[in-house]
């Protein structure tokens, strides 16, 4: 798993975690066998740590929470959605570049 400067989102702390969460946070949608999500942690991870404090940071295995991809029509993976006060505020499906992630991150701010 990632650094200590992104948490695992589940079903079951996906609204305390992310929905009522004070900051904007970016929710990576990946799993085990996903090659391009492992593309992508190290993206994740360096933004988590540029970022702390300003924006929290979280993967959801989509295999061991099935209940809320499908809620934000998370249909291929990776997919990252940023959400701000409860509402997806921004989302990009598969491998991208850290320039675009950022830009989503500096929008939500």
């Amino acid at each position: 798993m990632s650094g200590n400067h992104v948490v695992t989102f589940t079903d079951e702390n996906f609204e305390t975690e992310v929905l009522k969460s004070d900051k904007p946070v970016l929710v990576d949608f990946w799993a085990e066998w996903c090659s391009p999500c492992r593309m992508m942690a190290p993206t994740v991870d360096a933004l988590a740590k540029e970022y702390a404090g300003r924006v929290k940071f979280g993967k959801m295995n989509v295999d061991d929470s099935p209940s809320t991809p499908p809620r934000y029509q998370v249909r291929g993976i990776p997919t990252l959605l940023i959400f701000k006060d409860g509402l997806v505020a921004d989302q990009y499906v598969g491998v991208t570049s850290k320039d675009t992630v950022v830009k989503m991150l500096e929008r939500a701010l």
